[in-house]
């Protein structure tokens, strides 16, 4: 089959792939989440696109083709108010019989027909209690008793309901959706200084990709040219350009803005970080909350319990009353089917959770799982860690002491080899402090020791770089009290002797303190965990108004610490962004990545990824979660009440099928828009 290819206002081809499996997921879980509660659609109906012959892959949100979704219901609702006319105004003489009947039954085709279809197609399919049964049997019901005005009513707002369902699932996808268009399947490639268009999965690492102004880079790496501009929103959220120098790192997604850049390729297609985002953005929808799971249990048994009472309303009454007529009783049925139908709730509800992942995903907060929206709106601890998500992870060395019976610039060499072997950050400072790397350094048995160091062998000679519980590990003496510089220290020895030290300076971000701020006054606890060294994280916390901080940590000790407060039944959340976090950010309740520095194990164990690494994006993704929450629950108890009342009514003779639509349509559409509102809050 020929792939219609999409190209965004650049001209640059979309990844096809990745946007059909995105699409096919969303569409394919909402649709399971209705068939499963035996309400709406089976995996593979689509009523609307039946109905308007609209392909639901379509978000170009044109206004043609929305006027193309309405026709049906447009012709429907032409031909049944001109009934209603001829009815009550006109030609009642002769508007009757077969002629009355016909004009209805014109009028209830546009929309019946994908209804019936869709009925019987479930019914083969051994789903009966579907709700195009449901509806079939209502509005067939009611042409019988000879109410085809309230038949074709009913089919008329069940159709226009299930349009505005459509078009609230496009709005809700289009906020994840806006992820797949920054990647590019094709890239231009410079292969011996001629430019060469290849498909982005067969770039090699080492090739430098052409990359012009308005082009999206397909692949992450690192920018050879000496500076560009990118437009990184939809990657961050960040509407400012950002302005990357030679030696930068550049990610899949990003735009450039101004002129021609050289990007040398340092990952595969497959693992760019965009890649692993999309991947968690597809699984989004896999793990949902408890409070759509339980609706979806409840609607496959409510739905054939509902229909039973519905039988029963109209054949009871038999038996216990002189003056019983079939055909007042039979309406009474066919208006509790009509209001028995969950629709409210099992459309609603899903829709609620994918529009807060959909507002989430805007604001560059990327959730793994409606559930992880429950579950951070009722955190009480957030646990942090400082360097890369308190702090900006970028280190500049202050201050270098080398005792003076070893060659200074020897061992700065020798450190600056070892560190090159490392992606930390106190290693890009060293290097950035050193410079050139001197490859005449010849290192052996380069070894990384987790919250410790690096530990290497130089022409037969250990060489030790890392923080002094490194050397204290290896039992190297020296005659230094390190608690009394408040900088994060960078021990080194060699020969199993204690050289000297670096001190490295990291800064605080700029929203770090607004958010510890905000944090306080949701009545949120916070705790600062940090491998570096205790005055330093002390420093940060002060500064920073955290009362409970602690430093010196290895990993299994940050770990124990989180482990403690879940041990006293709190609520705890995780931040951070280092290989070493992965282990306590598994752990905790919810597991939160800062996604722009944070390590590839880290992002890929985290429940909520943070994609811009601003720390403000924390207390957002509680407000949102909170608001998600407030709106579901505000839609079962909308959809429970007003149903309830319209039941009873309805049983009891008092409802007619006009109650009976508002409470089924109605109450669904009210939801619906509900659940869409939170696309425009505002939650800065």
């Amino acid at each position: 089959m020929e792939h219609k290819h999409k190209y965004d206002d650049n001209g640059n081809q979309l990844c096809c792939t990745e946007e059909n499996k995105i699409n096919s997921m969303v569409d394919h879980q909402l649709k399971k989440d209705q068939s499963t509660a035996s309400c709406c659609h089976d995996e593979n109906s689509n009523f609307t696109g039946d109905l308007a012959h609209q392909d639901m892959h379509d978000h170009t949100g044109s206004s043609d083709s929305t006027l193309k979704m309405f026709l049906p219901a447009l012709v429907s609702m032409t031909l049944l108010l001109s009934a209603v006319a001829f009815d009550h105004f006109f030609f009642q003489t002769w508007f009757n019989g077969w002629m009355r009947m016909g004009w209805y039954v014109f009028a209830y085709l546009p929309v019946g027909f994908p209804v019936l279809k869709e009925a019987i197609e479930s019914i083969i399919k051994g789903e009966i209690f579907s709700e195009f049964f449901l509806m079939s049997i209502a509005t067939i019901g009611a042409f019988a008793i000879g109410e085809y005005p309230e038949g074709v009513a009913v089919m008329l707002f069940y159709a226009v309901g299930e349009i505005f369902q459509t078009l609230a699932v496009k709005k809700a996808k289009a906020n994840i959706k806006t992820l797949i268009d920054q990647r590019p399947d094709e890239v231009t490639i410079l292969q011996k200084n001629e430019p060469k268009r290849i498909k982005a999965e067969l770039a090699n690492i080492g090739d430098i990709i052409l990359l012009k102004p308005g082009e999206k880079l397909g692949l992450d790496g690192e920018l050879i040219s000496q500076k560009a501009t990118f437009n990184t929103a939809a990657l961050t959220g960040e509407s400012q350009p950002d302005t990357k120098e030679h030696g930068d790192t550049v990610l899949a997604g990003m735009i450039n803005l101004n002129t021609i850049a050289q990007v040398k390729v340092t990952t595969n297609y497959t693992d760019s970080k965009l890649s692993k985002l999309l991947e968690l953005v597809q699984n989004a929808t896999t793990h949902k909350a408890p409070t759509e799971l339980f609706i979806r249990k409840f609607a496959k048994i409510y739905t054939p319990i509902v229909v039973l009472l519905a039988v029963l309303i109209s054949v009871l009454p038999y038996f216990f009353l002189q003056d019983y007529e079939f055909g007042k009783w039979l309406y009474r049925a066919l208006i509790f089917l009509v209001i028995s139908c969950p629709c409210a709730l099992v459309i609603s509800i899903p829709l609620g959770y994918f529009g807060g992942v959909g507002a989430a995903s805007k604001h560059g907060i990327l959730f793994n799982g409606s559930n992880f929206l429950d579950i951070i709106s009722d955190i009480q601890h957030i646990v942090m860690d400082k360097t890369g998500t308190m702090t900006e992870g970028i280190f500049k060395v202050q201050d270098i002491f080398i005792k003076p019976e070893y060659n200074k610039e020897e061992i700065l060499q020798i450190v600056n080899a070892l560190e090159s072997q490392s992606t930390h950050p106190v290693a890009t400072a060293i290097h950035d402090f050193v410079g050139k790397i001197n490859h005449n350094v010849k290192l052996e048995n380069v070894e990384e020791i987790p919250g410790h160091g690096l530990k290497a062998t130089v022409e037969g000679t250990d060489i030790l770089v890392g923080n002094f519980k490194l050397l204290d590990k290896f039992s190297i003496a020296y005659d230094l009290d390190t608690s009394s510089l408040v900088y994060t220290l960078i021990g080194i020895a060699y020969d199993q002797k204690f050289v000297g030290y670096l001190t490295i300076a990291d800064s605080i971000k700029e929203d770090a303190k607004t958010t510890i701020d905000k944090l306080k006054s949701m009545k949120i606890n916070t705790t600062m965990l940090s491998g570096d060294k205790n005055s330093v994280v002390q420093f940060v916390a002060q500064k920073l108004g955290i009362a409970n901080a602690y430093g010196d940590l290895l990993p299994e000790d940050k770990v124990n610490k989180v482990k403690d407060l879940i041990a006293q039944n709190q609520k705890v959340a995780f931040v951070g962004d280092g290989v070493n976090d992965a282990p306590a950010v598994a752990l905790s309740d919810v597991g939160i990545a800062m996604g722009g520095l944070g390590s590839d194990a880290t992002i890929e164990t985290a429940d909520i990824v943070i994609q811009d690494d601003k720390p403000s994006k924390i207390p957002m993704a509680i407000i949102i979660g909170k608001q998600t929450k407030k709106i579901v629950w505000q839609n079962i108890i909308l959809a429970f009440a007003v149903k309830g009342i319209v039941l009873l009514l309805g049983a009891g003779g008092l409802a007619t099928m006009w109650e009976a639509v508002f409470a089924d349509v109605g109450v669904a559409l009210l939801a619906i828009l509900n659940s869409v509102r939170i696309q425009k809050m505002d939650f800065d």
